[in-house]
């Protein structure tokens, strides 16, 4: 188990000249392949040995030969370095002593029959039995016939001589139980021997079983092959010395002695032979096509991690791979933090915002009935100021921690503090809006313009907004989520889920739409009562208010959608909203109340009364003026515009138009 082939190369019958060394290149393709099986002849093994050493690989590969190499000198003759460390076989053998004396004996005499032996002789003792075969100077001589085997030359029994007396016998045996059996009771050969079935006669070889020569057992198993019994051998190197030594053998099963066992290099440490390294945690094996034990190692890239071996597989939409891709580990949740920068600016802006709201409330609410609050409309101001209170409160409830209660009041509370704010000053708008165009054609007052109208009309145009967020709740209860997907980026060790609430961009416009709509209705109006009298009403304040907040969020727009796809997306979305929303509030608050509080607190000569006449001769006076010379409200002191609020203050009413009392007729 456990052993694979790398690669598998032939050898020529005939081989060209380079064929070898074309070998051993393919050999040293896979450097970590070392172990190198021969089946080859003694002549193929030494030039095979010969190209390793000439591509000077000596030391690196490590030979096993079959039984053709066994224990030969002639294959690792003049190159034993080459050879060090391999491993060899041979059948396990006995020398068969009977076989000994008869061929010791055998002569030219008595040996006719073989008719290799003259050549054998010839071989062996180094002569020619034919004078006219001697030539002068060879040193070869001619064969007296009195040369006797073992004494005038080397003997030493042939390995294989017990294998070919057991395969006489074997062949002996099948032919004996098939003669039992096709001619039984007969003598000789019977008519169904005289032609021998080829495929029965080798049936009955395989059958044989009977005691060798060597006093082993002869058998077959069904492949035809008989018990392996091999001695191993190993070829090492010793201060010079060189001998293949057995370190172990095979009968039925292994028996290796590895403490008799010494590599290149004189080591005891077993080399490795591998097709490829293992591979690293988080690395799959992508097999070479055809070979089990050689592939390529692929990295568990992206959100995969290493399932098993050969396998990687996607994280949960909610996991990443941990540090070594060998399994997923849940993704860090984030959320807008209280300390993080992005959240410090807004909150200190809304703090700063919150206490100035709250200043101007508390003078108002001192200064409640001073000419200017009461010219102010001191009901829509509270309503503003309350809308603006809201815009600074929002801030929070967006840094705040995501869950159904603060999800729930972001949908409430986003769009309405700007709801309330724009809601009232509409309302502001369209009322100057109003009275001047009934006073081009009547000096009678037009209808809905008394504060308690003035609050219907503003909570009206508030519910609308609480209507649409009502109807958002029952058809998508609120409900904080993980957001995977918005920081999923290609690194996954920068993969953050995002604690949120499921507003999408799309519902976040539809929440501030309404307050949009109202915003440039209400720029509009602005627009329209750009020429009315300054000294008359808050017109050119609204107005400037107005396009203030047109620029603000006309710059949010691009700066929230441009950043949908950055990684810093929920910080600077939030951030965006939070500061424009605190910008609008700062501009309303700023331009609409400051200058009033400024000359309750600082100039307080200015906050009284002024001189009075009739009715019907100022709004006369001040509609004319409008009429003939639009420049008339920059005269001095605005005389023909303060004459109408200075003449109505004894009618018992108070208009935020004219900053004083101003009649209902």
């Amino acid at each position: 188990g456990g052993l694979c082939i790398s690669q598998s190369v032939k050898i020529p019958r005939e081989p060209r000249t380079g064929e070898f060394d074309k070998i051993v290149r393919r050999l040293s393709e896979n450097p970590n392949a070392r172990v190198v099986i021969i089946f080859a002849n003694e002549d193929d093994i030494r030039r095979l040995l010969e190209a390793a050493k000439k591509a000077n690989q000596t030391g690196h590969f490590i030979w096993v030969g079959s039984d053709s190499w066994g224990s030969k000198i002639s294959p690792i003759l003049n190159q034993e370095e080459m050879a060090e460390g391999a491993v060899t076989i041979l059948p396990k053998r006995q020398s068969i002593k009977g076989f000994d004396r008869y061929f010791v004996s055998r002569t030219l005499e008595n040996n006719r029959r073989n008719i290799w032996f003259a050549e054998f002789w010839e071989n062996n003792f180094q002569c020619k039995l034919s004078r006219h075969a001697v030539k002068k100077g060879s040193g070869i001589k001619k064969c007296t016939n009195h040369e006797r085997i073992g004494k005038d030359s080397s003997y030493e029994q042939e390995g294989k001589v017990q294998f070919v007396i057991d395969a006489v016998y074997a062949m002996a045996h099948a032919l004996h139980n098939m003669h039992k059996d096709l001619c039984p009771g007969k003598v000789g050969l019977c008519p169904q021997m005289e032609t021998i079935n080829g495929t029965l006669l080798l049936k009955y070889i395989r059958h044989v079983n009977f005691t060798g020569i060597a006093g082993t057992p002869v058998i077959f198993n069904v492949n035809g092959d008989a018990p392996g019994r091999y001695e191993i051998y190993q070829y090492q190197m010793t201060n010079n010395a060189t001998e293949y030594k057995i370190i172990g053998h095979w009968t039925d099963q292994l028996h290796l002695n590895t403490n008799e066992m010494q590599w290149p290099g004189a080591t005891q440490e077993v080399p490795s032979s591998i097709c490829s390294q293992p591979c690293r945690p988080g690395q799959r094996k992508k097999t070479v096509k055809g070979i089990p034990c050689c592939w390529h190692c692929e990295n568990c890239d992206g959100y995969q991690y290493q399932a098993d071996t050969f396998t990687c597989k996607m994280c949960r939409f909610d996991l990443r791979p941990n540090a070594n891709n060998t399994g997923c580990d849940a993704i860090p949740i984030v959320k807008l933090e209280w300390s993080s920068p992005w959240a410090v600016i807004p909150v200190l802006i809304a703090v700063l915002g919150i206490m100035a709201t709250l200043f101007v409330v508390v003078t108002f609410v001192r200064y409640n009935d001073t000419p200017i609050v009461k010219a102010s409309g001191r009901e829509l101001s509270y309503v503003l100021l309350t809308g603006i209170f809201l815009c600074y409160a929002t801030t929070f409830l967006m840094i705040s921690t995501p869950g159904v209660v603060i999800c729930s009041l972001r949908r409430i509370f986003l769009g309405l503090g700007m709801s309330i704010s724009y809601a009232a000053l509409l309302t502001k708008t369209n009322r100057i809006y109003r009275i001047f165009e009934q006073g081009k054609m009547s000096v009678s007052a037009p209808r809905f313009i008394s504060p308690a109208s003035q609050l219907v009309l503003t909570f009206s145009l508030i519910s609308v907004q609480l209507l649409g967020v009502c109807i958002w709740f029952g058809v998508d209860p609120s409900q904080a989520i993980i957001d995977y997907e918005d920081q999923r980026t290609s690194n996954p060790k920068r993969a953050r889920g995002v604690l949120k609430c499921d507003i999408s961009d799309l519902s976040l416009i539809c929440l501030l739409g309404y307050s949009m709509l109202l915003m440039v209705t209400c720029t509009v109006y602005a627009i329209k009562t750009r020429g009315v009298p300054e000294t008359f009403n808050e017109a050119k304040p609204i107005g400037f208010t107005m396009y203030t907040t047109c620029i603000v969020w006309l710059a949010f727009i691009p700066i929230f959608f441009g950043t949908s796809q950055s990684a810093e997306k929920l910080y600077i979305q939030t951030t965006t909203l939070t500061i424009s929303v605190s910008l609008s509030a700062s501009v309303s608050l700023g331009m609409l109340y400051m200058p009033k509080v400024y000359v309750i607190l600082l100039h307080p000569e200015q906050n009284v009364p002024k001189r009075k006449r009739s009715l019907k001769a100022v709004v006369t006076a001040a509609t004319m003026s409008n009429k003939f010379n639009p420049k008339g409200g920059l005269r001095p002191n605005g005389e023909a515009k303060s004459e109408l609020c200075e003449s109505l203050e004894t009618q018992g009413w108070y208009d935020p138009l004219c900053k004083m009392r101003v009649p209902l007729c």
